[in-house]
């Protein structure tokens, strides 16, 4: 026998899409309720290990609607719904606004400050987690937001039940009516109108991994919690809702030695170094568009058979630029922190160092120098774009190489839903009484070109619309 207890909206997941639409639903005079499957106080989740930058394709919120809309159709190279896009560009402003006025602090950098290569800093939660390599997450900016979205949902007679499973949601006649969880041994019904699916990707489970991202989940680097295993999209899949393409994730390429020093997660990362130069496999050939960026190499990179033989290249004109031009450099804090870093003054002797095949990384070293110097970078195989990054030619000894792997932080396809965080069936109808938002969601980022339009951002937005739309706002 089950326990009951009745809210007008149940959220599952305390992370931050999960917090703001219960924050948000509760300031509307809904009675809310998270479930959160952590135990902990401060349980672990990608929002709290975040950095807390906020921005639309590396692009101010601030900046005009259009402005907004072309950098995520540029990203994604059109793939993003246009409802979602509509949706995220019409609000991300407001959701900014609303999260500082329930605590939320931001430290605002000068857009003529910023540096091009991380993108849009211009709003950062404070206090802002220091650049450093290993993980400093406790009383930084995501983590005093999380808690000051939980003060207010309490505030507004919410609730927050920690150690608390969602295993399936209640459906009745195809409408959703709450979610049945396990606290401990006990079996409780969360019963509600509204349930909202929050918990995060499934780039935690090394199941769905494998069937949708890689065929060797274990060589991945997880640069999140990993506590996303896609249990929300289950419960939704069996509810009759429609899921996007999966085959796609937000992520980096970091140093192979990540996977077991922790100084070297979740920085430095190795994507301005390899975007310039190149990523080879043991044969010494490309496998990958480096034009398109650190998101889409990680993501190319898990598809190989073997995620962890891959290597970057480049030179020392490359090391001097773009290895210096990040918060959390590569040069010099790869190697200051243990990372493999080798150096030769050919192409030949740093194959052998990388254990390389030399004649198969002169080839590519040559082809694509040719390439470079004549402009003609599409003929390359795989065509070399400069969509994201500029190509550079490899020719300045002294010559650099480091064995990568690929970081995943969250997957980016999921639960579908409409402009206001509706769940929608195959046929696009929307399922009654649930919505989704965050991470567990998808049609916004991913695509061919694997886009990326911003985890918070999504998260903040497509929770404070879910809420408004339960509520009758929308």
């Amino acid at each position: 026998m089950s326990e009951q207890q009745t809210y007008d909206v149940v959220c599952i997941g305390g992370g931050i899409a999960g917090l703001v639409t219960a924050a948000r639903a509760s300031e509307l005079g809904l009675k809310v309720a998270v479930l959160e499957r952590g135990a902990e106080e401060d349980y672990r989740c990608n929002s709290r290990y975040s950095g807390g930058v906020m921005h639309i394709s590396y692009k101010d919120p601030a900046l005009p609607k259009e402005e907004l809309i072309k950098a995520i159709q540029e990203i994604t190279d059109n793939y993003a719904a246009p409802d979602l896009v509509e949706a995220i560009t019409q609000n991300c402003k407001r959701g900014l606004d609303w999260l500082q006025q329930q605590g939320a602090r931001f430290l605002r950098v000068d857009p003529s400050m910023q540096r091009s290569d991380i993108g849009s800093r211009a709003w950062i939660l404070a206090p802002v987690r220091p650049p450093v390599t290993q993980l400093e997450w406790k009383g930084r900016g995501a983590d005093v937001t999380l808690k000051a979205l939980e003060r207010a949902l309490l505030k507004g007679g919410g609730k927050v039940f920690r150690g608390t499973s969602a295993s399936s949601l209640l459906m009745e006649n195809g409408v959703c009516k709450g979610v049945a969880a396990k606290q401990g041994e006990s079996n409780v019904d969360f019963r509600s109108r509204s349930v909202v699916v929050c918990d995060g990707g499934f780039q935690g489970n090394a199941n769905l991994v494998k069937l949708h991202l890689s065929p060797a989940p274990a060589k991945l680097k997880q640069r999140g919690a990993g506590t996303g295993i896609g249990d929300g999209m289950r419960m939704a899949i069996e509810a009759g809702a429609d899921i996007t393409s999966l085959d796609g994730f937000y992520g980096h390429v970091l140093s192979l030695d990540a996977m077991e020093n922790d100084m070297l997660w979740p920085y430095p990362q190795l994507d301005l170094v390899a975007a310039a130069g190149v990523l080879v496999d043991r044969s010494g050939k490309r496998f990958s568009d480096e034009g398109l960026g650190g998101v889409f190499m990680a993501n190319i990179m898990a598809r190989q058979q073997d995620p962890q033989g891959i290597f970057a290249v480049w030179d020392e004109v490359i090391w001097q630029d773009s290895g210096r031009a990040a918060a959390v450099p590569p040069n010099p804090t790869l190697e200051r922190h243990g990372g493999t870093l080798r150096t030769a003054n050919t192409i030949a002797e740093l194959a052998v160092a990388l254990g390389v095949d030399p004649a198969g990384l002169e080839k590519t070293v040559r082809d694509y120098n040719d390439a470079v110097t004549s402009n003609r970078l599409g003929t390359l195989s795989p065509a070399r774009s400069a969509k994201r990054r500029k190509a550079e030619a490899i020719v300045k000894a002294p010559f650099y190489g480091a064995p990568a792997c690929s970081g995943i932080t969250y997957t980016m396809g999921g639960i579908r839903i409409d402009g206001q965080s509706r769940v929608l069936r195959p046929d696009r109808s929307p399922i009654p009484g649930l919505y989704a938002a965050g991470a567990s969601t998808g049609g916004l980022e991913g695509g061919p070109c694997v886009g990326y339009v911003g985890g918070l951002m999504k998260g903040i937005v497509f929770g404070m619309l879910a809420a408004e739309s339960i509520a009758g706002k929308r």
